[in-house]
């Protein structure tokens, strides 16, 4: 009897699993990413462009004021992280988009599916909008072209959709974000490396100007840029599905080194950025360098580290646009080829045209930024750990949950600021304010 019964016991087993994988569907599969590749992936994704612009946030802020804001940005990113694995392990989803559908239906999944999309695209845009304006330049100065006649190879036009084509495009085909650990490794490389090569212009200043803090009004501006500096929610949770042996703790360990990397980094790239310009730092850290000597070797070397970086980081943003994309219009659908190539390919169409034909849509993107970071860092993390954890195992009044509508609070407080002073920016005419990302 003990014998039939475990039979029958294992049967259903095994008819159990036979009917989970028929209802597989491509988010759900069996990662094969290594550890270390999943964190360069999440490092790539939370350094954007942003890097450039924590220069100027210290030299508004102050030293200590700057690290202190930092700090707190990086361990809110990381208790943020810790909310949406907490509700995604409570489901069994590792899908941004179907967590806000448990939550909310199909309203809370239009929001994430759309804050993700407008979010990452105008990530996008900013990195390829940098390659536009900083590549003809670069190329000018390797090739001591002093005044240009209109040379095809110095026209950022061209040049942006070339770049598409031939770096961004290939990697963006690939199957799984897992494979694009090695790009995302040399990203990481080329921004150590602008570290390294920028800390030797420190050494000959002798005079300390060091401001260590500073309470003026600018240094409100330097929030919203802090504040959206480790934007990697979108792509968390496809690097959890692509996690080797994956586990909530597993996970949380990937997170938590590459925020501690990137802080580190961003850190040292804002300290050797001030200390070399003090109050001369402009918004965007490559155009200040561009001034000792625009012919300089270890300058222009920089710049293409940086250049490399901002482009091997398009792929990784990209990945979860199109799952994004995937989970609103075709959510029971499996893996298809020619729909995940047409996805890659239209939305770096769009996103080529952004940059080429309406430029100036950046202003309209930093809008968009300053209310879908927030929404993507802090409140829907926060919302949807409320609306997906049980009553019964945390109830409405319980710490994690009051902490969970305290984060979504933090979050609001952000948007409004960020937004704020967007709309001051617009009115007077200047441009301190500028999403992390």
């Amino acid at each position: 009897k003990v014998a039939s019964f475990q039979l029958e016991a294992k049967s259903q087993e095994f008819l159990s699993a036979v009917e989970d994988k028929k209802t597989t569907r491509f988010t759900d599969f069996e990662g094969k990413t290594s550890f270390g590749m999943s964190v360069f992936n999440l490092g790539n994704a939370i350094m954007g462009s942003g890097i450039l612009g924590l220069a100027y946030a210290m030299a508004n802020a102050g030293v200590v004021l700057f690290l202190l804001l930092l700090t707190v940005v990086a361990v809110l990113s990381s208790y943020s992280i810790h909310l949406l694995l907490k509700s995604s392990g409570i489901v069994g989803i590792r899908a941004y988009e179907q967590l806000g559908y448990r939550a909310f239906g199909t309203p809370g999944k239009m929001a994430a599916g759309i804050a993700i999309t407008l979010q990452n695209i105008g990530a996008m845009s900013s990195y390829l909008y940098i390659v536009k304006y900083e590549l003809p330049l670069v190329i000018q100065a390797f090739l001591r072209v002093d005044k240009p006649a209109g040379e095809w190879y110095l026209n950022g036009n061209y040049l942006v959709i070339i770049v598409s084509i031939a770096i961004i495009l290939p990697l963006a085909l690939m199957k799984q974000l897992g494979y694009l650990g090695y790009t995302s490794g040399f990203s990481l490389s080329c921004m150590v490396f602008f570290l390294i090569a920028v800390s030797p212009l420190i050494l000959g200043i002798l005079t300390c100007k060091l401001k260590i803090t500073s309470l003026l009004l600018s240094t409100a501006y330097t929030i919203p840029i802090l504040a959206f500096a480790f934007v990697c929610h979108p792509e968390v949770l496809p690097i959890y599905t692509e996690l080797r042996n994956a586990t909530k703790k597993k996970m949380q360990h990937v997170a938590n080194i590459s925020i501690a990397i990137m802080y580190i980094m961003y850190f040292l790239a804002a300290l050797f950025g001030y200390l070399t310009f003090y109050g001369e730092v402009e918004a965007e850290l490559l155009h200040t360098y561009s001034r000792i000597d625009s012919y300089d070797t270890l300058i222009l070397c920089v710049r293409v580290a940086v250049l490399t970086a901002v482009t091997l980081t398009v792929p990784i943003v990209l990945f979860p646009v199109r799952r994004a994309i995937q989970q609103m219009a075709f959510p029971n659908k499996t893996f298809y080829w020619p729909r995940h190539i047409a996805i890659a390919f239209v939305l770096l169409l769009f996103i080529n045209l952004l940059v080429i034909f309406a430029p100036n849509i950046l202003g309209i993107f930093g809008v968009i930024g300053a209310t879908s970071a927030p929404c993507l860092i802090f409140i829907f993390p926060a919302v949807f750990y409320i609306r997906i954890v049980p009553k019964e195992e945390e109830p409405l009044r319980s710490v994690p949950k009051i902490l969970a509508a305290c984060f979504a609070g933090i979050g609001f407080l952000f948007m409004t600021m960020s937004l704020s002073f967007i709309i001051i920016d617009w009115t007077s005419g200047t441009s301190k304010a500028s999403s992390g990302h």
